[in-house]
């Protein structure tokens, strides 16, 4: 039963990305979840913070990026047709909602 215990809350590392921005600006993201949908492969992150007031000053902004490949080397590109975008967020959105049991009602402030 203790390495239950251990193997669970205790060891969770959570996935970290830096990731670079069109401005050559890097910043830490923590991976949420990766699905594949409609043959492609999508990753939702949230911007990862380990400054505790950083942390307080975070909106629940989450990121939705793209897999693509340049020669054998996976990458995480912004996802430029509105629509797909469009589609893709309501998805993980949905996905998120149920992984993490948000109630509307708590986003609303109520």
């Amino acid at each position: 039963m203790s390495d239950e215990i251990r193997g669970g809350v205790d060891d969770y590392t959570p996935d970290i990305y830096t990731l670079e921005d069109e401005n050559g600006e890097e910043q830490a993201f923590e991976l949420l979840d990766v699905m594949d949908y409609e043959g492609e492969k999508y990753f939702a992150l949230t911007p990862y913070f380990e400054d505790p007031e950083k942390l307080l000053e975070y909106d629940g902004e989450v990121v939705i990026l793209k897999s693509e490949y340049e020669g054998d080397e996976e990458m995480m590109v912004t996802i430029e047709d509105d629509a797909e975008y469009e589609r893709v967020g309501k998805v993980f959105l949905e996905r998120l909602s149920e992984m993490y049991d948000f109630d509307d009602d708590e986003a609303d402030g109520e």
